[in-house]
C-alpha cells in the first residue's frame, strides 16, 4: 500500500521525500484546490518530479478546481505541460476538464471533490478513463471496505489531516457568504469560525483531525491502494513527521521508532485528533478551538505563576502555552529541570489548559531535511486549442422546475409548474398528482450514497455525482448543482443539468451559449451551503457571530443541511436568462410554508415583479442575487 505524503513548497516536497513516502501530491500555481500554499512554478515542478523520481517517489499534480470557459486552454495547456515533464499522474475535479484531457497520456485521478463514494462510482471512473479515485472522506470503514470491492481502478483514502465539515465537493459555505471558492481552491474556512445553536456557542462546525495510524492494516486488508495525509500548507516538520510516522507505521506497526515520531507530529499540528468516519457516523467536532494548539498536557492549578510538572511529560526547552477556554493567557519555554515551573508573567490563581507547542527534538529534524535544492526546469507549455464553439440555442419559453420535500408544497405549486424535484418519500402519491396535471415529477436521490437505493419503476432521477449517474443509468436523469458544471465543456450526457450556483451572469452566459445540451439555473431559494452527516447538528438554525442566522434541517437520510441565511431571489433577471438560451429556473422551496411557495409559484409564473416586496417579508426581510452578478 502506498503512503502519499503533501508537498506544499520546494522544502516540503524534500521534507517528505526524506520521511520515507512512496509518493507526493503537490499543486502549481494555477488550478489546485490550494491557492494559498506556496505551491510550485513551471520550472520548480519540472525540477521537483525529476528530484522525487531520482529519490524512487512518484508525483501526482493537482489540476483540482472547477476551471472556467476562460481558462480550459491554459488549463489543458498546464495538463500536457505536466505529462511533457513526466509527472506520474494528475489529480482531477472538473468534468468538463477531465473530457478536455481526455486525449492526453497521463493518469487520471479522481479528486475527493469529483463525489466517488461508490462502488458505481469507481465503475464510472473506469468507464471515463480515470485509473484512481480518491473516495470521499465521509465513507465509514464498513462502507469502504463494501465499496472497494472487486473495484476496476485503484482506490485512495484520507488518514491524517484536516477533515472537511461539508460532504466533498459541495461546500458553497465560503463563496456564498465568506467571498472565496472552495471549489476554486480559495476556502475561507467557515467551518473553522464560532456560531451559537440552541443556547450552545463554540466552534461548532469545527473537525478534528484526522489521524488513522492504527487503521493502516485494515485499509491494506481490504485492498486499498493508497492512504493519503493532507496538509500542503503546514510546515516541513510536519511533513517529514507524517511521511514518516505513516511510512514506518505501514511497513511495520510494531516498529518501536513510531511513538517518538508520532508524539512529535501530535505537537506540530494539533487542533485535536479523531478517526474521520472510519469508526462509523458519528460527531467529529471539536468546539473547544479551531486551531493548532499543540500537543494538550493536561489541566494544571496554578498558584502564584507556578504549577507542578509530575505526570506532564515536560522537558527542559519544551515550549508550552496556557489555555482558559478559549482565550490564550501567554506561552514560553521551559528553563529548569524540575517539579514546579514558574510562568514568566502574571496570571490569576486558578485551572488552566497546558499545551506542548515546541519539542526542542523539532530542531534536529530541521536540520536533517535542510533546505531544498534549486528545482529548476526548461520545458515550456505546448500550445493547445481547446474548441468551445458557440451552438444554437432553443430559445423557446424557460419552464419553472420547483423543490418541494411534501405533499402539501407539491399541491401548492402545482398549477405553476412545469416539472418537480420530489424531495421526500410519499413517491406514490406524488406521481399520481402530478400524472393527473400532466407536470413531469424527478425524485431527488440523497445527496451521499455509498449504496444508490433507486426507487422502483422507471421514474425520472436527479443525482448528484458520477456514481448515482451510473446507477440511473435508463432512466432520464437530471443534474444537480452539486456536480458543479463551471463550463460549456461539460459532459452532455443527461437530460438537464443544472448550472453551478457559483457562475456569474457573464460567465454563464458564455457556458450557455457553447453548451449544446438543456440547462437549468437557481433563481430562488435558500442555497444550500453545506451538507454533513455530522449527527449532532439538528433541526433549527445556527447564528455567526456577525449576527446572521443560516436554518438547518435533517433530511430523510438523516444528513444535516446548513442553508443560506437568505434567499436568492432572480425574478428581476427571468427575461435575460430566456434569451441566453436557459431551458429552465430553479425554484427552492423544500421546508418552506405552503402560502409562500404558492406566492413564488405564481410570481415566476406571471413574472411580476410586484409580488418581490411581499416576498421579501416572508422571508424576513432580506433577499440576495447570489453569485449572478459577482461570480467568484
Amino acid at each position: 500500500m502506498e503512503v502519499l505524503a503533501p508537498a506544499g513548497s520546494p522544502d516540503g516536497l524534500v521534507a517528505a521525500i526524506k520521511g520515507g513516502c512512496d509518493a507526493v501530491y503537490l499543486g502549481g500555481r494555477n488550478f489546485g484546490a490550494r491557492a494559498f500554499a506556496d505551491n510550485f512554478s513551471d520550472a520548480e515542478l519540472e525540477g521537483a518530479i525529476a528530484y522525487a523520481h531520482e529519490h524512487g517517489v512518484k508525483v501526482y499534480v493537482t489540476v483540482n478546481t472547477i476551471i472556467k470557459n476562460s481558462e480550459m486552454q491554459e488549463a489543458v495547456s498546464f495538463v500536457q505541460f505536466l505529462k511533457d515533464i513526466h509527472a506520474d499522474a494528475v489529480i482531477v475535479q472538473d468534468l468538463g476538464l477531465l473530457r478536455s484531457i481526455s486525449h492526453i497520456p497521463i493518469s487520471k485521478h479522481a479528486s475527493t471533490q469529483m463525489g466517488i463514494q461508490s462502488s458505481e462510482g469507481l465503475k464510472w471512473c473506469a468507464d471515463n478513463g480515470i485509473s484512481r479515485a480518491v473516495l470521499s472522506r465521509e465513507l465509514t470503514f464498513d462502507e469502504l471496505k463494501e465499496v472497494v470491492k472487486g473495484s476496476p481502478v485503484e482506490t485512495e483514502v484520507f488518514v491524517q489531516g484536516a477533515m472537511c465539515y461539508c460532504i466533498s465537493g459541495g461546500c458553497l459555505f465560503s463563496s456564498i457568504v465568506g467571498g472565496r471558492s472552495g471549489n476554486r481552491g480559495e476556502c475561507a474556512q467557515p467551518c473553522r469560525k464560532k456560531y451559537t445553536s440552541n443556547g450552545k456557542e463554540g466552534y461548532l462546525l469545527s473537525n478534528a483531525d484526522m489521524y488513522c495510524i492504527d487503521y493502516l492494516e485494515k485499509l491494506k486488508g481490504i485492498g486499498i491502494t493508497s492512504v493519503k495525509i493532507e496538509g500542503r500548507m503546514r510546515s516541513t516538520a510536519y511533513a517529514y513527521l507524517a511521511s514518516r510516522s505513516y511510512s514506518l507505521a505501514n511497513k511495520d506497526p510494531t516498529n518501536e521508532e513510531l511513538e517518538y515520531d508520532t508524539s512529535l507530529l501530535k505537537t506540530v499540528f494539533n487542533r485535536g485528533f479523531c478517526h474521520g468516519y472510519m469508526d462509523g457516523v458519528k460527531s467529529l467536532v471539536q468546539s473547544t478551538y479551531p486551531d493548532n494548539r499543540g500537543m494538550f498536557l493536561g489541566n494544571v492549578e496554578i498558584k502564584n505563576q507556578k504549577f507542578r510538572t509530575r505526570g506532564l511529560d515536560l522537558g527542559v526547552k519544551d515550549g508550552v502555552s496556557v489555555f482558559k477556554n478559549d482565550e490564550k493567557i501567554g506561552g514560553f519555554k521551559i528553563l529548569n529541570d524540575g517539579d514546579t515551573v514558574t510562568a514568566p508573567f502574571r496570571i490569576s490563581d486558578g485551572m488552566y489548559d497546558l499545551y506542548r507547542t515546541y519539542d526542542p527534538r523539532l530542531d534536529k529534524i530541521k536540520n536533517l531535511v535542510g533546505r531544498a535544492p534549486r528545482f529548476e526546469g526548461r520545458k515550456k507549455h505546448c500550445a493547445v486549442t481547446v474548441d468551445l464553439p458557440k451552438v444554437e440555442r432553443n430559445y423557446s419559453k424557460t419552464k419553472l422546475s420547483f423543490y418541494v420535500s411534501s405533499i402539501k408544497l407539491l399541491e401548492a405549486v402545482l398549477p405553476y409548474a412545469d416539472r418537480i424535484y420530489f424531495d421526500s418519500d410519499e413517491l406514490t402519491e406524488a406521481s399520481e398528482i402530478c400524472s393527473i396535471s400532466d407536470v413531469e415529477l424527478v425524485y431527488m436521490m440523497p445527496r451521499f450514497s455509498p449504496k444508490e437505493h433507486l426507487p422502483t419503476g422507471n421514474i425520472p432521477l436527479m443525482v448528484n455525482n458520477p456514481g448515482q449517474y451510473r446507477a440511473a443509468k435508463g432512466s432520464r436523469t437530471y443534474g444537480s448543482y452539486v456536480m458543479n458544471f463551471f463550463n460549456s465543456a461539460f459532459p452532455d450526457i443527461m437530460e438537464q443539468t443544472t448550472l453551478s450556483v457559483e457562475l456569474s451572469k457573464t460567465e454563464m452566459r458564455d457556458v450557455v451559449s457553447r453548451y449544446p445540451g438543456k440547462v437549468e439555473y437557481m433563481v430562488f431559494g435558500r442555497t444550500e451551503l453545506m451538507v454533513t452527516r455530522d449527527p449532532h447538528l439538528g433541526n433549527g438554525c445556527i447564528k455567526d457571530e456577525k449576527g446572521y442566522s443560516f436554518p438547518v434541517y435533517r433530511d430523510r437520510f438523516d444528513y444535516a443541511h446548513i442553508l443560506n441565511s437568505s434567499d436568492l431571489m432572480l425574478i428581476n433577471y427571468v427575461d435575460d436568462l430566456e434569451k441566453y438560451g436557459v431551458d429552465s429556473l430553479g425554484i427552492d422551496l423544500r421546508k418552506r410554508p405552503t402560502e409562500l411557495a404558492t406566492l413564488v409559484g405564481k410570481a415566476f409564473k406571471e413574472r411580476n415583479q410586484s409580488y418581490t416586496e411581499r416576498i421579501r417579508q416572508m422571508c424576513g426581510g432580506t433577499l440576495n442575487t447570489g453569485h449572478y452578478l459577482r461570480g467568484v
